[in-house]
């Protein structure tokens, strides 16, 4: 193991230790887990009061056959399998394990932060007002054309660490500050190139996210540009498994989302939606009716929206760090999702201008203290439901035979605590696919 070095642009807490990976050993045996937090049940993401049921056990050890879980129990059970006599041992010493939390919602690749955005904010600009200003996404639009793709790439392999030491193991990281064609497939190359020597894994998602300052008064053109050039560009040299499309007020009205969308589907990518965040505007019952995996944000949602989302197959993934950030006060509502049988995910919408946070930890704590959810529909959100959000339930997201070997330590000897203790990092541990990837010693 090496120390490592304090990575841009946030500073390494003391004592931290990156594991360089291996090919994996043969078996793995994490013992003395004070409490394990299995996400076990059935095959499909979580509703109503499913979200509170984490499959706790107490005293227990996870197996782990090169990349997959061989088994998940009580400790004296899976001690007693032939393979864990074969294993090399990690004492987790009475903490906390779960699955590695999957980030569904990012924005992790940017050219700069945004500090001028939120000054101005704090100030009393609303977010349309700084757009209008040059801000917002446009300045970052801006400063992504002077960067090349290898400047780019090396930016976001900076960043992904981040986010592994905060116990997430899988993210979603959207392009969308490129706006033109150009940019977009520049930002997205520039993710597969960080992916390939991530820690975690990375899923692409190409984001339709406002129209450029040159088809300012043609949107309609833009939309058919990105309908027609973009999208087949990215299918052709696979780019991203999913679209997503800024549904808003400003942003992209909804008829044109669904004409994107609709190309997007037809070509093969999966759907996402930035839906009812500013204003509401139907783009969530939209997102329902078209198939969409996800509707994401969804701060503004009417009681027929709700409706709709719980007859269909979509996961809400609420983004509560953008509310703090923005001091909008306008959280989604977890409750009347959760009681009205909506499986509910948790994300950071980690980015420069409204969430700037890799730290799932704290996104559970506004989950628990402003949305009013348990901290167990809070685990099973930034988890089992954050891997369907991402069409990898089947995969990830829970600690069962078979599934990847995904798992955070956490340094509480109480899952509670995780949003209890808010604004600070108590992961002691990552394993992705079977491999220890960090430690804090």
């Amino acid at each position: 193991m090496y120390r490592a070095s304090p990575p841009w642009p946030f500073p390494s807490p003391h004592r931290e230790r990156d594991v360089p990976s291996k090919s994996p050993t043969p078996y793995l045996l994490v013992l003395n887990c004070g409490q394990l937090l299995t996400l076990k049940g059935p095959r499909r993401p979580r509703r109503g009061a499913e979200m509170g049921d984490l499959g706790l056990i107490r005293h227990g050890a996870v197996l782990i056959q090169e990349r997959d879980i061989l088994a998940a129990g009580p400790q004296g059970a899976v001690r007693r399998r032939p393979e864990a006599r074969r294993a090399e041992v990690l004492d987790a010493q009475g903490r906390v394990v779960l699955p590695g939390f999957v980030d569904s919602h990012t924005h992790a690749l940017y050219p700069a932060s945004r500090v001028d955005d939120y000054v101005m904010r704090i100030q009393g600009r609303t977010y349309e007002q700084i757009a209008k200003a040059g801000g917002g996404i446009q300045a970052s639009a801006r400063r992504l054309r002077g960067m090349t793709e290898a400047m780019l790439a090396r930016r976001l392999t900076e960043t992904l660490p981040q986010f592994m030491r905060h116990g997430t193991t899988t993210v979603e990281v959207k392009s969308g500050y490129g706006l033109e064609v150009d940019q977009e497939l520049k930002m997205l190359r520039a993710i597969r190139t960080a992916a390939i020597t991530s820690p975690i894994e990375v899923v692409p998602t190409l984001l339709a996210h406002a129209v450029p300052a040159r088809y300012r008064t043609r949107p309609a053109a833009y939309t058919t540009e990105f309908r027609l050039r973009l999208i087949p560009s990215v299918v052709r040299t696979g780019l991203a498994e999913f679209v997503d499309v800024f549904c808003d007020r400003g942003f992209f009205s909804l008829a044109d989302t669904r004409r994107i969308l609709s190309t997007a589907l037809e070509s093969g990518l999966k759907l996402k939606v930035h839906a009812e965040q500013l204003t509401r505007t139907g783009a969530a019952t939209l997102a329902a009716g078209l198939g969409a995996v996800s509707a994401d944000h969804v701060d503004r949602l009417s009681a027929s929206d709700i409706r709709a989302l719980a007859t269909s197959q979509i996961i809400a993934t609420l983004l509560p760090g953008s509310v703090l950030h923005l001091a909008s006060g306008a959280f989604a509502p977890a409750r009347r999702l959760i009681d009205g049988q909506v499986p509910v995910a948790l994300a950071t919408n980690f980015n420069p201008g409204s969430s700037p946070t890799p730290n799932m930890q704290m996104i559970l704590s506004l989950a628990c203290s402003q949305m009013r959810m348990t901290p167990a529909e809070a685990v099973t959100a930034a988890t089992i439901n954050g891997a369907y959000a991402l069409d990898r339930g089947h995969v990830s997201g829970s600690l069962e035979l078979g599934k990847q070997a995904d798992v955070a330590i956490m340094d509480l000897t109480d899952y509670r605590e995780i949003p209890y203790y808010f604004g600070m990092n108590h992961c002691w541990g990552v394993i992705k696919k079977g491999r220890v990837v960090y430690l804090k010693r």
